[in-house]
């Protein structure tokens, strides 16, 4: 288990930082030099018995210290990095000043969701991985932590009550229907009102937020973040119809014929999840990531007082999977009470695409890893409940379309393991509902929405798509940095549409 320093120790370290610097212009040389700032986190003893943040954000001092850090590059590598292309030199040379209003203004320039973002993308492999401190440190994880200051700077602003929504563009006169309400379709409702495009989003379920809200863990993202930027597009005049399930409520069609709507945009998603296909996956006691996450982000299954949905009762837990879905269901398990938790993964650890930090926080937690074993089988007791699961061994053979090396199952080597509750967390796929509702909406083998590259059009006339519906189950940023693009071309489209007949 990793030693972590107190909030305390950490704010006295980077005070003693900023007191050896002062006001002095700082050379490359001593930008190197200075230390990164560690992210203070809730001690794992205690964290595994809440649904607080674990990781508790920098303080002044250390978000100003790890802000010098930055080099200023000219050629700014780490812009080239993200999806939205936020002026991430800029926004760090005034966290540095401490002018932090300052600084989350130039974010929102291009994200609106800077608080998101700072807690949940993986800015490791994007604007961090081409960070010049990293490769002049050699060693991608002494990059500039952007990720923790823009975290900072956006709390700051919530934090002082000062955030300003963006201005709304005199009314165009057109309407506009956002399907989903996740990251993708946020973005592209905040950009179309911007426009003064009346805009109106739909939302299957009795809550907003799309994948934020009932994907994302209470103690990675807490639900007050994003239902505080749900507040702000209900402040810019977005409205919200929760419960309509666009498919089934209407169709795509009856929104431009019968409701009026002059572009959409279809923002809904990937939740329909991907199975192991194995036998025993219809036993009581087998969970999809889904539908596991979504009892406890969105019913808050942990809160057994006042729990929307009952709490199966877990004690040795399996969860298959290596990805950060993996990582958020194996640390829920142990919060809702399970004695051991076992996340099983058919590479090793070195190909496991989740993010080193929640690996680091799920080991730190007790979950246990059982690398290079793929199930071939579960078994259940005569109630027809999950008693075992039978694992055989792997070793890693050639690599596959993606470039990493495929398991291959060693015979011989089966053996059962004693679980009473198994987690299915290999991914998601498109939810078919829209494409077998709507003629003329071209989709891939995948069921994945067909879109232009550059502007997000569909194959039909003024409907547009972005997010995980079109790219499958991507990051955050990506889906907004699609929303985004989305957005620009059908306020284009809508200016030089004619007026509605």
């Amino acid at each position: 288990m990793t030693d972590h320093l107190s909030p305390t120790e950490l704010e006295r370290d980077a005070r003693a930082v900023l007191d050896s610097i002062g006001n002095r212009n700082l050379s490359v040389k001593e930008r190197l030099a200075i230390p990164m700032q560690a992210m203070p986190v809730q001690d794992p003893s205690e964290r595994i018995g809440n649904m607080d943040e674990v990781a508790l954000g920098y303080s002044d001092a250390q978000v100003r210290v790890e802000s010098m850090r930055c080099l200023q590059c000219a050629t700014a590598p780490c812009v080239k990095g993200c999806p939205v292309s936020i002026d991430i030199p800029r926004f760090i040379a005034k966290a540095a000043e401490g002018d932090y209003a300052a600084s989350v203004a130039v974010i929102k320039e291009s994200s609106m969701l800077p608080a998101i973002c700072g807690r949940v993308c993986p800015q490791e492999s994007q604007c961090q991985l081409t960070c010049t401190v990293g490769k002049s440190l050699k060693d991608i994880d002494k990059a500039v932590n952007i990720g923790r200051i823009e975290r900072y700077v956006a709390d700051w602003e919530s934090r002082n009550h000062v955030r300003k929504n963006p201005a709304v563009a005199p009314p165009s006169g057109k309407k506009v229907a956002v399907v989903g309400s996740g990251p993708a379709s946020m973005t592209a409702a905040a950009d179309l009102r911007r426009a003064g495009h009346e805009v109106f989003m739909f939302e299957a379920l009795h809550k907003a937020g799309g994948v934020l809200v009932y994907g994302i863990p209470e103690f990675r993202l807490p639900k007050r973040i994003v239902q505080e930027e749900l507040d702000a597009l209900h402040a810019m005049g977005v409205r919200i119809e929760r419960n309509f399930l666009v498919g089934r409520t209407a169709k795509i069609h009856d929104l431009m014929e019968r409701e009026g709507f002059d572009a959409i945009f279809l923002g809904t998603g990937a939740g329909l999840p991907k199975f192991l296909d194995v036998e025993g996956e219809n036993l009581i006691g087998v969970f999809s990531a889904n539908e596991y996450l979504t009892r406890s982000n969105l019913m808050r299954a942990y809160d057994k007082m006042r729990a929307g949905t009952p709490l199966y009762d877990s004690k040795r837990v399996a969860v298959f999977g290596g990805g950060n879905v993996a990582m958020d269901a194996a640390r829920t398990a142990l919060r809702l009470g399970a004695e051991e938790v076992t996340i099983i993964y058919r590479r090793t650890d070195e190909e496991m695409p989740a993010r080193r930090e929640e690996v680091l926080h799920a080991k730190e937690e007790g979950v246990r890893f059982l690398f290079l074993h793929a199930p071939l089988r579960i078994i259940g007791d005569e109630k027809g409940r999950v008693s075992h699961v039978e694992l055989i061994t792997c070793e890693l053979g050639e690599p596959d379309a993606s470039g990493r090396r495929s398991p291959v199952e060693v015979p011989g080597t089966e053996a059962l393991h004693p679980y009473d509750t198994v987690i299915v967390a290999i991914g998601n796929a498109s939810n078919p509902l829209i494409e077998k509702t709507t003629k003329g909406l071209d989709v891939n083998r995948r069921g994945n929405i067909i879109v232009d590259e550059q502007t997000c059009a569909t194959s039909m006339e003024g409907v547009y798509a972005g997010g995980d519906i079109v790219l499958g189950a991507a990051t955050v940023i990506l889906a907004m940095g699609q929303g985004r693009k989305a957005a620009k071309a059908m306020n284009a489209y809508l200016e030089h549409k004619g007026e509605r007949v």
